[in-house]
């Protein structure tokens, strides 16, 4: 690169006279030697990367031994030195063979002492010459020489001033390529009075190698001399211009790159001013999640994709928010993270039964999916499927199965539940767009193996939003949920090892497909005695903590929770006696508060001071003096219930079957059937057909505000029927269920175990079954069934000969025919 070499010289403050030789003498270009001053022997200094060319003047630090002493043995009228180049910079200490034999003579003009070991001598190049013979080697060089002379140029030859106007475009063109040059440089080449030193200046300043500098000093013609450098300025023109198109190419290819990357850097030093840059620090903390996390490679390669989508995103822009939930949403789930499952049985036995009394069936199974989990180390989890009335304690059994498995819990409802990407996540295209339920909640848990609920699976809807219940088929086969989709995630996630638990007061309302993926198991009602030792062991200290009540300071005896039982609650489970036990809790820590007296231990005597009077009247049994009124067995939603089914006849034309009691569509079609009955097998019962043309029949079954329905009652209809045109009594404490069909069969029903502990609230002795519920009576605890009498029967005649008693009713209708006109 050019350099400017008047101005590398940094001289001694305030020295004037270096600075006018600079701004003047050195200017001059005088070539005139002092020949008196010259002797045969000339000192030669050595130098490594300056070839001087006759007439320039520079500036040349000094800082070689010999050199220092040649400069130093220098007198006031012996100063003129040869400066010869070495053949290779590279040699410390050159001996004369490693000199060029073609140098410059010049004057030394000033010598600055810079320090005791380095010297700077400004010389004046004035002749070239040729040394002959070294004369010396210490304690410097020393040669004989001879000058040579140059063929001086025609100043009037148009050849010669074209050469040399070209060599000053050049320069400057050359100038101007590198960069912005000093305008007094420019103005001193364009001098014209600089004409006669342009070739020793752009000589001694190009940038080429020493080997061509050298080629051109030893040029004996001014002419030639300056047409060589021409050649040689065009050439590196040439490849400056080369190098710079190659520089615009690249530049231009990078410039939109570059240009992105330092504004970037500029809003990263911006952000880190402002406390740190946001993005970086949210990826770096992806990233470091990334690395704690058990994926698959799949989904390691889909997040690090993703990733690199976030970064290219600036931070404002809208679709960064949606990426960055979305990677969040990968980073929080836990794949192929799972709890540790508890194999102790006997712990696992005392917690469910610590939490819940009674639930045999659910117990059993959850014990035995441990032992095989113990066994076998891996098994799919079962799907299991709660069903029975509200309040029996379904939802709050997953706690309990979680914590005796040592697994997260949690829970999901679907109730009223209509939208299928609830289920199954929106798509990422929507704005708002989140993962379904299901992912949703494993990430709450932070384990791949939770125990799961989902309550109230009867209750999901659907609607033009989708069928939820479909999309659940996925969640609970367990052949297909080892890959479950989600729209919003869009990678295959795990199921298998989850334990789903769903939750349902009817079954009724499930659709097949889903049932048949479900392991169903029946929770039942609980009788008087069971209700008591729940609320005695769980509800009564619940609510007394609830209350902030010490469990010394009150609690309630079991015969009060009795009377609270049968007199203010009609249900199933416990929920609504859980509400009754709160509103005396409360009541008493108002007492506490207000510093009453109130009672230590509640008694039956105290609680309608707490609860009012009486909400429900038991139901019981009712005589049987009034003939055609017979007691049925009923399944609600909140358990079983005893019925009353009446029939009574009035006198009439054209048998008239009337049906009251807001009755279903199977329930009337039972009692038609049992009217038809009694028509077809009218002489077993000793009843005369023609009755049934001159008396009509009305069935009512009370409540009439209730809706009833189901093919239970039917053998309950037939007995109904059967005494009211026959008069005889039903035989007392009686109770029955069972579906007929047109030729007298009894078919089976089911709510058999709701329906048991309903007649044995209302005081049923005897139970009349379909041969085939016989079963089910086997499978229900001995304490439920203690004290009843079970009579299974597969025919509606067996029903009625042990239902009708002989005996007729007091005052029996006598049913007259009215005698036919002649």
């Amino acid at each position: 690169m050019f350099q400017n070499k008047f101005t590398t010289l940094k001289p001694e403050e305030n020295d004037s006279n270096v600075i006018s030789f600079i701004a003047g003498d050195l200017l001059d270009g005088s070539q005139d030697i002092d020949e008196n001053s010259l002797k045969e022997s000339l000192p030669i200094l050595p130098l490594r990367n300056t070839i001087v060319f006759p007439g320039s003047g520079l500036p040349i630090s000094v800082g070689r031994s010999k050199s220092l002493k040649l400069v130093r043995a220098l007198g006031k009228r012996h100063r003129y030195i040869g400066l010869v180049c070495q053949k290779d910079n590279t040699i410390e200490e050159p001996e004369k063979d490693d000199l060029y034999s073609i140098g410059v003579i010049a004057e030394v003009i000033r010598v600055i002492e810079l320090d005791k070991n380095n010297l700077s001598i400004i010389v004046q190049a004035k002749k070239r010459f040729e040394w002959t013979e070294f004369t010396q080697t210490e304690p410097f060089f020393a040669a004989n020489f001879r000058i040579l002379e140059t063929k001086k140029a025609d100043k009037e030859d148009k050849e010669y001033r074209a050469i040399l106007d070209s060599i000053r475009d050049s320069m400057n063109h050359m100038l101007n390529i590198l960069g912005d040059p000093p305008k007094e440089l420019l103005q001193t080449i364009n001098h014209e009075s600089f004409t006669g030193m342009l070739v020793s200046y752009s000589a001694t300043n190009l940038p080429i190698e020493n080997r061509e500098k050298q080629e051109l000093l030893s040029i004996n013609d001014e002419k030639e001399q300056a047409y060589r450098l021409l050649m040689i300025l065009n050439r590196e023109i040439q490849i400056l211009e080369l190098k710079m198109n190659i520089q615009m190419k690249t530049r231009e290819d990078l410039s939109q790159q570059q240009r992105e990357y330092f504004l970037q850097q500029q809003i990263k030093t911006i952000q880190e001013e402002l406390g740190g840059n946001t993005q970086q620090i949210e990826i770096e903390e992806f990233r470091k999640k990334a690395k704690t996390k058990k994926w698959s490679k799949e989904v390691g390669d889909i997040f690090e994709k993703e990733i690199a989508k976030l970064e290219r995103l600036h931070p404002q822009s809208p679709d960064y928010s949606v990426q960055y939930g979305y990677l969040q949403t990968i980073v929080d789930l836990p794949w192929n993270e799972y709890t540790k499952d508890n194999f102790n049985l006997k712990n696992a036995q005392k917690i469910l039964d610590r939490d819940h009394f009674g639930m045999e069936k659910v117990k059993e199974r959850i014990i035995d999916h441990l032992a095989v989990l113990k066994l076998k180390g891996d098994l799919k989890s079962p799907i299991l499927c709660l069903y029975g009335p509200p309040g029996v304690g379904k939802t709050s059994l997953g706690k309990s199965i979680a914590e005796a498995l040592n697994r997260k819990y949690v829970r999901v409802s679907l109730g009223g539940l209509h939208d299928e990407a609830e289920i199954r996540g929106h798509r990422r295209t929507y704005i708002g767009a989140i993962p379904g339920r299901i992912i949703q909640s494993i990430q709450k848990a932070g384990s791949s193996n939770p125990v799961f609920v989902l309550d109230e699976i009867d209750k999901v809807g659907n609607d033009f939003r989708g069928d939820p219940a479909s999309a659940l088929l996925e969640v609970l086969d367990p052949e297909q949920n080892t890959a479950f989709h989600d729209n919003y995630l869009s990678i295959d996630y795990d199921l298998s090892k989850v334990m789903f638990i769903a939750t349902a007061n009817n079954l009724n309302t499930i659709p097949q497909p889903l049932l048949d993926r479900m392991e169903l198991i029946n929770v039942g009602g609980y009788i008087s005695n069971e209700k008591v030792e729940i609320a005695y062991r769980h509800l009564v200290p619940k609510q007394l903590e609830n209350h902030g009540i010490k469990k010394k300071a009150f609690s309630i005896s079991k015969p009060a929770l009795n009377k609270i039982i049968e007199d203010y609650t009609r249900e199933s489970g416990v929920r609504e006696l859980d509400k009754k036990i709160a509103k005396v809790t409360r009541k008493i820590a108002r007492k506490i508060a207000s510093n009453e007296e109130y009672p230590k231990v509640l008694k039956p005597a105290d609680v309608p001071e707490y609860l009012g009077i009486e909400e429900y009247t038991k139901d019981r049994y009712q005589s049987n003096d009034y003939a055609g009124v017979v007691t049925g067995l009923a399944w609600t939603a909140v358990g079983g219930e005893i019925l009353f089914v009446e029939s009574s006849l009035s006198r009439g034309k054209g048998s008239k079957l009337t049906l009251t009691g807001n009755l279903g569509d199977v329930m009337k079609e039972s009692a038609m059937l049992a009217m038809e009955y009694i028509h077809a097998n009218a002489d077993l019962l000793d009843i005369d057909p023609a009755i049934f043309e001159h008396w009509n029949t009305h069935i009512h079954v009370p409540e009439g505000a209730m809706p009833k329905d189901g093919p239970s009652a039917g053998i309950t209809m037939v007995t109904s029927l059967a005494s009211a045109y026959t008069q005889r009594k039903v035989r007392k404490k009686l109770a029955m269920t069972g579906e007929i069909t047109l030729r007298g069969k009894v078919l089976p029903v089911g709510g058999i175990r709701e329906k048991i502990l309903a007649a044995k609230r209302a005081g049923i002795t005897d139970i009349i079954l379909c041969k085939e519920n016989e079963k089910d009576i086997r499978e229900i605890k001995p304490e439920y069934v203690e004290g009843l009498n079970f009579h299974y029967v597969e025919d509606v005649k067996q029903v009625l000969e042990y239902a009708l008693l002989d005996e007729k009713v007091d005052n029996p209708k006598v049913f007259t025919i009215p005698e036919e006109k002649a």
